[in-house]
C-alpha cells in the first residue's frame, strides 16, 4: 500500500518549471509533475503566472507510480496556494556534522575502492 492515494490533496514544494509543466517535491523521496493541461481550464500562456520555484502548494493526486516514486498531480480543481507556507521536509535532513563525516571516511573509502579495483584488474598478480 502506497503513501499517496488518487484523489487526495497533498502539499509539496515547486522545484522546477518547464514549458510543459511544474515539478513538485513531495515527502519521502516522491516527486510529482503537474502537466500544463492540469494547471487551469483556461489557456496557460506562462506557467510562472501560477507558481514560482520554491513555492509551497497543494495539489490533487491523479496517479501514483510506486515503483518510480512518481506522482501525477493537478491544481486546476483546487485552491492550490498555501497560506503561511512551511517547506515540506524531505526524508534526508542535514546534520550538525556537515561534511566532517565525509572528510573523516573519504580516505578510507578511497583506499578500499583502490584495493577492490586492483583485485579486479590484476587477479593473477597476487
Amino acid at each position: 500500500m502506497g503513501l499517496y492515494k488518487v484523489g487526495e490533496i497533498v502539499m509539496g514544494t515547486v522545484t522546477g518549471i518547464a514549458e510543459y509543466g511544474i515539478f513538485v517535491s513531495l515527502c519521502n523521496y516522491y516527486s510529482g509533475l503537474i502537466h500544463i493541461s492540469e494547471i487551469s481550464y483556461a489557456f496557460v500562456k506562462d506557467i510562472h503566472d501560477f507558481v514560482q520555484i520554491g513555492e509551497v502548494i497543494y495539489a490533487e493526486v491523479l496517479d501514483v507510480d510506486e515503483k518510480e516514486l512518481h506522482v501525477k498531480l493537478s491544481i486546476k480543481n483546487i485552491h492550490y496556494c498555501v497560506k503561511n507556507p512551511t517547506r515540506v521536509k524531505n526524508a534526508i535532513e542535514e546534520t550538525s556534522l556537515g561534511f566532517r563525516t565525509l572528510a573523516k571516511y573519504l580516505p578510507f573509502w578511497i583506499d578500499e575502492g583502490l584495493k577492490k579495483s586492483r583485485k579486479i584488474i590484476n587477479p593473477i598478480d597476487k
